[in-house]
Order: C-alpha cells, then sequence, then structure tokens
C-alpha cells in the first residue's frame, strides 16, 4: 500500500472517529438532559404531591375549626338562652317578691284597720272627755243622727237600746239625757223623768245637769204637780247658781208663785 493510500486512510479513519465521537457527545448530553427533565418533572410531582397534602390537611383542618366554631357558637347560643331563662326567673321572682311584699302591707294594713275598730277612741262630749270603744261611738252617733232627724220614736228605741248596753260607759250620762228629751216629745212623762233623774244621780256634775234638773220641772209643769216644780226649780239655783239654766229657772219661780 502507498503511503498516500495509508495516510489518506487513516485521516478517513479518524474522521470517522471523530464524528462518532461528536454523534456520542451529543447523544450522551441528550441522555444527561432527559434525566434532568426527569428529575425535575419528579421532583414538581412530589411538591405538587406535598401541596396537595398540605391543601387536605387545611381543609381537614379548616373543618375542624369550622366544627368547634360551631360547638362554640352553640354553647354561647345555650348559655344566651340559660342567661335569658335566668333573667326571666329573676324578673319573675322579683314580680313576685313584689306582689307578696303588696299583699303582706295590704294584710297589715288590713289588720291594723281592724285593730283600730277595736281600739279604745278619746271621745270628747259636752265638755267631757273619755275613752270609747269604736262600736259605742258608731251606734251613739247613728242614734243621735236620728233625733237630729226630728224622728223621736225611732230615736226613743235606739237611745233607750244605746242606755242599756253601755250603761257603764263615757257616753251613758248624754244617752240618758237625749233619751228624755225623745220620751218627753212623745209626751211620755214618767219615762222621761226617771231617765232624767237617772242621768242626774249617775253625774251630777255633768255639763248638762242643770238642764236635765229644768227638764224635769217641765215634766212636773206637764204634770201639773206645781209643787213639786218649785222645788225642783229651787234646787237647780242653789245647786249650779252660776249656769244659764239657773236664770230661766229665776224666771220660772217667780211666775209659779
Amino acid at each position: 500500500m502507498s503511503t498516500r493510500k495509508v495516510s489518506s486512510w487513516a485521516s478517513s479513519r479518524w474522521a470517522v472517529v471523530w464524528i462518532l465521537s461528536g454523534l456520542l457527545g451529543t447523544a450522551n448530553a441528550a441522555l444527561f438532559e432527559d434525566d434532568e427533565a426527569r428529575r425535575a418533572i419528579l421532583d414538581l410531582r412530589q411538591r405538587v404531591e406535598q401541596s396537595n397534602a398540605a391543601i387536605k390537611g387545611l381543609s381537614e383542618e379548616n373543618a375542624r375549626l369550622r366544627r368547634s366554631l360551631l360547638d362554640f357558637q352553640g354553647q354561647i347560643d345555650s348559655l344566651k338562652t340559660e342567661l335569658s331563662q335566668s333573667r326571666g326567673a329573676q324578673e319573675q321572682l322579683a314580680r313576685d317578691l313584689s306582689e307578696v311584699q303588696l299583699r303582706q302591707k295590704d294584710m297589715v294594713n288590713g289588720v291594723d284597720e281592724r285593730l283600730r275598730r277595736f281600739e279604745p277612741l278619746k271621745v270628747s262630749l259636752d265638755g267631757v272627755e273619755f275613752m270609747a270603744e269604736p262600736a259605742e261611738k258608731r251606734d251613739y252617733e247613728a242614734a243621735m243622727d236620728t233625733f237630729r232627724k226630728g224622728d223621736f220614736v225611732a230615736a226613743q228605741v235606739a237611745l233607750s237600746t244605746f242606755a242599756q248596753r253601755y250603761r257603764q260607759g263615757g257616753y251613758a250620762p248624754s244617752a240618758l239625757f237625749w233619751l228624755g228629751n225623745a220620751q218627753y216629745a212623745n209626751k211620755d212623762y214618767k219615762e222621761s223623768m226617771a231617765n232624767f233623774q237617772q242621768m242626774l244621780k249617775s253625774a251630777p256634775a255633768h255639763p248638762r245637769a242643770s238642764e236635765a234638773l229644768l227638764a224635769v220641772s217641765n215634766i212636773q209643769i206637764e204634770l201639773k204637780d206645781l209643787k213639786a216644780a218649785r222645788k225642783t226649780l229651787a234646787e237647780l239655783v242653789k245647786t249650779y247658781p252660776a249656769s244659764e239654766t239657773a236664770a230661766t229657772a229665776r224666771e220660772r219661780l217667780a211666775r209659779l208663785r
């Protein structure tokens, strides 16, 4: 083989080797790039999976938080209901207590009123002060109302009943005095005189005693017992000289002589 041919073949051989080397380098580079891409894809996929897992975890945590919030809201609503019920119960208790206090006050006032009906009262009548039962005062005033109306028959009955029922009371002398006047108006002279005399015997110092004695003399005059009338008038002047009726008695004595 000639030297030129050998040189040409060698050159061709090295050219082929160089081409093959280039091709092999390109292939290796492509293979390397595929591995990098694969690893990048795998890494991205892993990250996506991790992200999805994190999102799933967050969703579950969010769901748990929602359930917790709902439970908490339920507890709050329950507490509100209990508080409202408690407040309503307290308000009802306050109303009940107020009603009880009002009833208690009414009961106390009622008891006081009933007690006052039985407690003795201080009375001033015909210049005399004394203690009297409420019923006694009421009955006397009722009898006197009848007398003032001029119904002397009914007044005689009322005053007679009163005098018998309360004969020991402070109203007794006045009741006998007005009973005698009612009987006098009804021309029941004997009973009238008896009540005037009883009044004078039981309360000779009564402010109306001189009037009662003058009334006795009037009855005696009606009965035509002038002697007894003069005696009664003289007794009036002697016993009650400073009274207004004493002056009237003196005038009548002068006429009866």
